[in-house]
């Protein structure tokens, strides 16, 4: 299944216990600023190091770090909390806004994508929200398609916004779950 990959110098890993507050700090540029997450509000310290514990195993977080600074991270989470849901996972991709088109993105979502298919995951599925032409591409480009628009399903900035629905199917047969 291959190994985390290096890229022009960038190297992506599982995130470590002292990427927390880098990490941190890219998303909360996002919730202050873009609509690439629905938080209205920037996520504190402890929220992050909770947001760490749950970002370990099954549902990894990983980083991209370039000339020893991280430069974006991603995560896999679980889709749904019924069990039926179990063999679907849900990825998120975020980059620090002044490393945006030089590959970190892809870099990030191919690891997920690796990690999703050794874990045995079945589906992944990624929740644009805004409008995001960027990362609707950057799905797209890594196998992801277009499987639907929630309308109007959040607001933020004093606005309606929608949340494009793209999925994969990474094939595996799951890890356990009784599909019935």
């Amino acid at each position: 299944m291959g190994t985390p990959s290096t890229i022009a110098g960038m190297h992506v890993r599982l995130a470590e216990p002292s990427d927390a507050e880098p990490i941190r700090r890219i998303y909360n540029v996002e919730v202050v600023g873009s609509t690439a997450t629905f938080d209205l509000r920037p996520r504190t310290v402890e929220e992050q190091d909770a947001w760490m514990v749950e970002h370990q195993g099954t549902y990894p977080a990983v980083v991209a770090v370039d000339g020893g600074t991280l430069v974006g991270f991603g995560s896999l989470s679980t889709y749904r909390d019924r069990p039926s849901y179990s063999t679907t996972v849900e990825n998120s991709v975020y980059v620090d806004e002044g490393q945006r088109g030089r590959g970190v993105g892809r870099a990030l979502l191919e690891e997920l994508v690796r990690l999703g298919t050794l874990h045995g995951f079945h589906s992944m599925v990624a929740r644009v929200g805004g409008g995001n032409a960027a990362s609707i591409a950057l799905h797209e480009s890594c196998g992801f398609e277009m499987v639907g628009v929630e309308r109007e399903i959040g607001r933020k900035f004093n606005r309606w916004l929608d949340v494009a629905v793209l999925q994969r199917m990474l094939g595996g047969e799951g890890f356990g779950a009784d599909l019935g």
